[in-house]
């Protein structure tokens, strides 16, 4: 194999593969990146068994052939030589080549062969969004999965698709996200997607109207950008029926400034860090918000004007799960809808219905 490349057209492809490559498994090949130099291609691949990422880009091929190099010592290798052409060919001694300018080094490199196959994706259903909306939907469900695995379907976001509208839904057991975005199909899709999957495909997507094609067969799902794809087992079991666990009536309501919230339980919640606690008591009056916290290092008061339909209430509420909600929240007023001081409280964005936040409180000590 022998092959030429602009260094940052090849940095860019090996930082992409490199997201799938975790070190974890117990197949030392798959701590290395497969390369395939093919007509005029630069082929790249990185896998963990349950996600594979490979990357297309063009090189100048002298001769082609496939090899497996060590990820992390190669993508620093490569990240680290001088911006300008990068020659790399394979020896007669499994090592390779590398060549940029003055700087020359040798690697010893591993058998294609060895390689495992990845999943073949024969579509069964498939959807196309743009990728600036799938970014988004990623970002405001994620932060709310579960890190827990004795449930591994909750370390997961469920990709539901029906009704013309494509819902991505994540829950940790103390909160759930829901965003929701309009769809033209007639497709209907309930698949459980890992987190860390969509975490990554999050980084290689951008913010642009550019379309992905994502296809889904029985336990897999591929996410098609052109020259990237990335490739996932679905998780296996049943996700809840979210739909049940959503309040459809509120005893009272509350109108507020994101910003003026956020900023003032962020104040706030730096005594509560403290003290270990991450506690914050929202005491909810005709016209304001008082938001305090306290533990032995002291105690912080913030107070903010909102507008209230209902009675007042006193709730406590972890700080930052009520922060990671309102962080990604994209309107400038947000709705908070309770029923009572033990029950969930809704967040929503005022004036659109395109995400529903449930976060459970927590019980005060009169």
């Amino acid at each position: 194999m022998h092959f030429s490349i602009q260094k940052n057209i090849l940095q860019e492809a090996v930082s992409k593969v490199q997201k799938a490559v975790t070190g974890k498994s117990t197949m030392p090949i798959l701590q290395g990146i497969l390369i395939q130099a093919i007509n005029g291609k630069l082929i790249l691949l990185g896998s963990d068994k349950d996600l594979t990422i490979e990357a297309t880009v063009d090189a100048e091929i002298n001769t082609e052939g496939k090899i497996v190099v060590d990820s992390r010592l190669f993508g620093d290798l490569i990240r680290k030589l001088p911006n300008d052409n990068i020659e790399i060919s394979t020896n007669e001694n499994s090592t390779l080549t590398i060549k940029c300018l003055k700087s020359n080094a040798t690697l010893v490199h591993m058998l294609a062969d060895d390689y495992p196959a990845i999943p073949t994706i024969q579509e069964e259903k498939s959807i196309t969004l743009p990728q600036n909306m799938l970014k988004n939907m990623i970002k405001s469900t994620i932060f709310a999965t579960a890190h827990d695995e004795t449930r591994p379907i909750f370390t997961g976001v469920l990709f539901e698709v029906k009704d013309n509208k494509v819902n991505l839904v994540a829950m940790d057991g103390y909160r759930v996200a829901i965003r929701t975005e309009g769809i033209d199909t007639n497709v209907e899709l309930n698949n459980v997607i890992p987190g860390k999957t969509l975490s990554e495909v999050s980084k290689i997507l951008e913010d642009s109207e550019e379309v992905i094609n994502i296809l889904f067969t029985t336990n897999h799902i591929l996410f098609d950008l052109g020259k990237t794809k990335v490739i996932s087992r679905l998780l296996e079991g049943e996700f809840i029926k979210y739909d049940s666990i959503i309040p459809k009536e509120y005893l009272l309501k509350t109108i507020a400034r994101k910003d003026d919230l956020l900023n003032s339980i962020d104040r706030a919640s730096l005594i509560g860090k403290e003290g270990k606690t991450n506690l914050v008591k929202l005491d909810i009056q005709e016209e304001k918000m008082i938001i305090t916290s306290n533990s032995q290092l002291g105690m912080a008061r913030e107070e903010i004007n909102i507008n209230l339909q209902g009675d007042d209430l006193k709730i406590a509420f972890n700080s930052k799960y009520l922060m990671d909600i309102l962080k990604i929240m994209d309107s400038e007023e947000v709705e908070m809808e309770f029923s009572t001081n033990v029950n969930p409280c809704i967040v929503k964005n005022k004036g659109k219905n395109n995400c529903t936040y449930l976060l459970l409180p927590v019980r005060m000590v009169e």
